[in-house]
């Protein structure tokens, strides 16, 4: 999809210019979603994504501020501070922003530069639970569709097992569960409505209260995101679910990227062909499905493999934030 950069002129746009918050606070925007990806077809919209540096009075007043968002362009603008949070955060929305080509950036001052110079600073282990995550999302909201009110309970209960084990994968490293062992398994259900339920078996000395109350609230939103998720998606047409199925295979294939040292390459060039072919359906989901299996083990070997540090350096993360600061105070 070709497009012209001068569309920001329009007064769709007006915003990025008006809102205080914006303005020449801005330091980056770039193309996001499918154009960003490669994978755009004829009727795709233009997604807009960036940062902005807070100003120092925003700061100090405390009044500083997450992000603005448009809903009528799919504009959404981070605060530096919240951008630095998601990006050290490995989240793939976020950190898909500094891989994008140069030709999809929309504008770049020296911050901007300096930031997307300095990626590797938030590159970490963590990539293998946010890309896998996301990647479950979208493969729950394939399978939700399809599964149809005779999917059997059964089948659904082992595909939210096979997350929650995903997940505490990284939940073991990123809580400090070093000497604790926590367990799940498949086993009968005395609840009538059940024929087997997840189980949890739970032998540890210590673990901090917080880090356990961060885990549960992972495990419980899981859970129920899972639920929300049978309900909303038997809406979706086909589109929407070839869409689903092409970014629950890119999802695998950036986060393989990341994880094995090749960086973020958010246009998926060499897999271009692939990606299509599943957007336009022209892949049965059946076979995306098994070839998500195949990813997400594959995916797992990236992540036993890495040379990336477990957890980014923060001291690094916050000396950039706090030179960017000093030298802006605007």
């Amino acid at each position: 999809m070709d497009f012209d950069k001068n569309f920001l002129n329009s007064t769709d746009y007006n915003f990025l210019r008006e809102d205080e918050r914006l303005g020449k606070n801005i330091s980056y925007l770039t193309i996001s979603g499918s154009i960003a990806y490669g994978t755009n077809i004829a009727t795709s919209d233009i997604d807009v994504r960036g940062f902005a540096v807070e100003s120092m009075n925003t700061i100090l007043t405390g009044k500083n501020f997450e992000q603005v968002e448009d809903l009528k362009t799919d504009t959404v603008i981070y605060g530096l501070r919240k951008f630095f949070k998601i990006c050290a955060a490995c989240n793939p929305n976020a950190i898909e922003m500094l891989g994008t080509k140069p030709e999809h950036i929309l504008y770049i001052d020296d911050i901007g530069r300096k930031v997307r110079d300095n990626v590797e600073n938030f590159l970490s282990k963590r990539a293998y639970a946010t890309f896998v995550g996301y990647a479950t999302a979208q493969l729950r909201r394939l399978q939700n569709a399809l599964a149809r009110d005779s999917y059997p309970q059964i089948e659904k209960e082992r595909h939210i097992l096979k997350s929650i084990q995903s997940m505490m994968l990284a939940c073991k490293k990123e809580y400090a569960l070093k000497n604790s062992s926590i367990d799940f398994e498949l086993l009968d259900s005395p609840r009538e409505d059940f024929d087997k339920e997840i189980f949890i078996t739970v032998k540890s000395e210590r673990v901090p209260l917080r880090n356990f109350l961060a885990m549960n609230h992972g495990l419980t939103t899981l859970l129920n995101n899972y639920a929300k998720l049978n309900h909303r998606n038997r809406k979706k047409d086909e589109n929407h679910l070839h869409k689903h199925a092409m970014h629950l295979i890119r999802l695998y294939l950036m986060g393989i990227d990341i994880l094995s040292g090749r960086g973020i390459n958010t246009y998926r060039e060499g897999n271009l062909p692939l990606l299509k072919k599943i957007r336009a359906g022209e892949i049965p989901l059946d076979d995306v499905f098994k070839m998500a299996d195949e990813y997400e083990e594959k995916i797992l070997d990236a992540y036993k493999n890495s040379t990336l540090p477990d957890y980014p350096d923060e001291s690094k993360i916050e000396k950039l934030l706090i030179e960017i600061y000093t030298k802006t105070c605007r």
